[in-house]
């Protein structure tokens, strides 16, 4: 999969925009807030519809003006044009001009794997974080999770409510929720199945690949669910012990909304006891493991973004992580700092210098 052309209009600090790329590595340098991220987030959003900036999509709008459009020429079994406007109200999206009414139906035909400095909030941050992460990552190559995961959070807020009501006695029977439940564990479980085939899948890569970035350690994910290993009727029964405690508090206690994951290096947790170097190459392994998932699950090559990859790493380190990079994968790097570039990748590598919204090609 490639992208073989973009073109912006007032997305960012660009106000017209259009690039033509390598199929191979693609290496857009400049100093910080010229405009380089955004660049690479124009092309992730194309692939995801969203930013991976933001929670809200209207900020990439450029000053002053009211539409953003994105689009690009993306070349998998055959060449399609994509196309995102984004106003005030929504987003629209289009392939070769038919409105794509679902995104479901949209996010897993481009494949993009992107590294992000933001990405070390999957080690740091809160399990809310993580699970944000995780269900754009799996939603990236499975359109059934995505659904999934819709019903799920539209039965959880159903069954919130209606704890709430009882609580208020404001409804006297609790036959509906046990209706509500029954639906939020039957849809619950296929969300936790999903997971954690997608974290096992990670782990047959995950160690090999830290190893040759590091030479030194086992890395793996660890995967937790309080559902994890249990049956439908275990789970029912969970609820059933806890439906009073459940309606004095007016919510759900359990469920896979409070799942969560975490990386350890030789059985010691990354986030207690590494150095942002550490946990930058832990999530870059992670990415990488990504890669080899896709091509097993979807028979394909995705498109990589490493966002500002070599701050905070050594140069041996960045060496190793290029040399593990499929030399046939569309790369996009991002970095204020073109001195760390390997001779020969700038050699092999398009070169686009930003600077000031300006983007010229060397």
């Amino acid at each position: 999969m490639q992208i073989s052309s973009l073109k912006l209009l007032n997305f960012r600090n660009y106000e017209s925009l259009e690039l033509k790329f390598s199929p191979k590595v693609n290496l857009i340098y400049g100093k910080n807030g010229m405009g380089k991220t955004n660049i690479v987030e124009a092309i992730y959003m194309l692939g995801l519809t969203k930013t991976f900036r933001s929670n809200n999509d209207d900020v990439v709008i450029k000053k002053g003006k009211n539409i953003a459009k994105i689009e690009g020429m993306i070349q998998d079994k055959i060449l399609n044009n994509y196309k995102i406007i984004i106003n005030n109200a929504g987003k629209r999206i289009k392939i070769d001009n038919n409105k794509i009414a679902k995104i479901s139906d949209y996010i897993t035909k481009v494949n993009i794997i992107l590294f992000n400095p933001d990405d070390l909030k999957m080690i740091k941050d809160t399990p809310s974080i993580r699970r944000k992460m995780l269900n754009i990552e799996i939603s990236g190559i499975n359109g059934e999770y995505l659904i999934l995961l819709n019903n799920y959070n539209k039965v959880l807020k159903q069954r919130n409510a209606y704890l709430k009501a009882l609580s208020k006695k404001q409804e006297k029977s609790s036959s509906f929720l046990t209706i509500l439940t029954e639906q939020l564990v039957d849809i619950g479980l296929k969300i936790m199945w999903i997971r954690e085939e997608f974290i096992n899948n990670i782990n047959s890569y995950i160690s090999d690949i830290y190893y040759e970035i590091t030479h030194k350690g086992v890395l793996k994910v660890v995967y937790k669910s309080e559902w994890k290993g249990k049956t439908k009727e275990t789970i029912l029964k969970m609820f059933e012990k806890n439906i009073s405690r459940e309606i004095f508090l007016g919510k759900s206690i359990f469920g896979i909304q409070h799942d969560d994951f975490e990386f350890k290096v030789d059985e010691e947790i990354v986030k207690e006891f590494s150095s942002v170097g550490e946990q930058k190459n832990s999530i870059i392994s992670f990415k990488l493991a990504e890669i080899k998932n896709m091509e097993i699950k979807l028979h394909k090559k995705p498109i990589l973004i490493l966002d500002d990859l070599f701050s905070e790493l050594d140069e041996e380190k960045i060496n190793n992580i290029l040399n593990l990079i499929d030399k046939d994968l569309q790369t996009f790097i991002t970095t204020t700092e073109i001195s760390k570039v390997d001779q020969k990748l700038l050699k092999n590598a398009k070169v686009f210098y930003v600077q000031n919204g300006m983007v010229e090609e060397e």
